[in-house]
């Protein structure tokens, strides 16, 4: 997993750490394609809240880059 720039301001705005992104994607309950190309949202929950995280398969370099993540009520 690569962690993008923006997505490191978001974990400290949103006071999340790569361990707790990392259980996020372990208790994915669905997926679905993004409005941009190529991209997947990923539902989850944190704290017991839904979340979303969007993330980018990276086929040539076989990465799953995490672009954001978010509470659903955002």
């Amino acid at each position: 997993m690569e962690l993008s720039p923006h997505l490191l301001k978001r974990m400290i705005d949103r006071r999340f750490t790569e361990i707790d992104l990392r259980r996020m994607l372990e208790r994915a309950s669905g997926q679905r394609e993004d409005v941009v190309e190529g991209r997947w949202v990923i539902e989850t929950n944190h704290r017991r809240k839904a979340w979303e995280v969007i993330v980018e398969p990276d086929i040539e370099r076989r990465l799953l880059v995490v672009v954001t993540a978010y509470p659903v009520w955002e």
